[in-house]
């Protein structure tokens, strides 16, 4: 069998969480066959980090973002510091960004989520795109600016939900996130929803340092975890683990293809 090839498309690598083992946990993630890593960004920071050197052996996609978990530091000037980046940085992607409504101050997130997006079009950058409680905020005000966005406009970052929602990403043109939530057998319409998806709409996701599979509760979850993740998608659907492994490797390849 070909040996599978896998994009962790969400993997807080940059995080704290790794500093005492960045190299041994990519070297791991290289073993289990993971050749890229998309790093979202989420709040305003250095351009050149030092933890970048610590990720030989994985190919690694940038974003630049201000996430609303930590919308208490970001103020709308901000948004000239994105702009920014993406000027410096034409490889980069814009996130992770979006709305929750966990999270203080929803007004402003809205305001930061609508510059962005309006940066996404302006620079032609996919998106990251975090939600809680926010789904059908962020389709309304993604909906005017959907023609201007890139042709692959970017990832719903750990979607889950019923297939109603999902279609109406898909037909935005986003791909959806599929991480460790599936590995919950109480999450029944979200892995009933990722099993009825047409293949070219998923990708893998760890979100790590978060999210971990089912009995892994409490333990820092880690990119080489992603073969799990397509072991649980196989579970839920018809095609073969190298027929998975290839169309979500494939898809996530899509959303950086024309960066840079």
């Amino acid at each position: 069998m070909a040996k599978l090839r896998f994009c962790d498309s969400h993997c807080h690598l940059d995080f704290a969480e790794f500093a005492a083992d960045r190299k041994e946990v990519v070297a791991r993630a290289s073993a289990a066959g993971v050749e890229a890593i998309i790093v979202p960004g989420v709040a305003r920071q250095a351009a050149a980090d030092v933890w970048l050197q610590q990720c030989q052996g994985v190919t690694i996609y940038r974003g630049v973002g201000l996430h609303p978990y930590f919308i208490a530091q970001h103020q709308l000037a901000d948004l000239a510091w994105v702009e920014q980046q993406l000027q410096q940085h034409p490889a980069w992607v814009i996130g992770e960004v979006g709305l929750d409504k966990t999270c203080a101050n929803y007004p402003e997130q809205q305001q930061l989520f609508i510059g962005q997006l309006e940066l996404a079009a302006q620079y032609q950058r996919p998106l990251l795109i975090h939600y809680r409680q926010s789904q059908a905020d962020l389709l309304q005000l993604i909906k005017p600016l959907a023609s201007q966005l890139p042709a692959q406009p970017g990832i719903l970052h750990a979607f889950s939900g019923s297939l109603q929602q999902a279609e109406q990403w898909l037909a935005l043109g986003f791909k959806l996130g599929v991480g460790g939530v599936i590995s919950y057998p109480r999450a029944q319409k979200t892995r009933a929803t990722v099993a009825a998806l047409p293949l070219d709409s998923l990708v893998l996701e760890t979100d790590a340092p978060s999210m971990p599979l089912q009995g892994f509760q409490g333990q820092r979850n880690e990119p080489a975890q992603i073969a799990r993740v397509l072991t649980e998608l196989q579970g839920l659907r018809t095609e073969s683990v190298a027929e998975l492994a290839a169309a979500t490797w494939d898809n996530s390849m899509a959303i950086v293809a024309n960066l840079g």
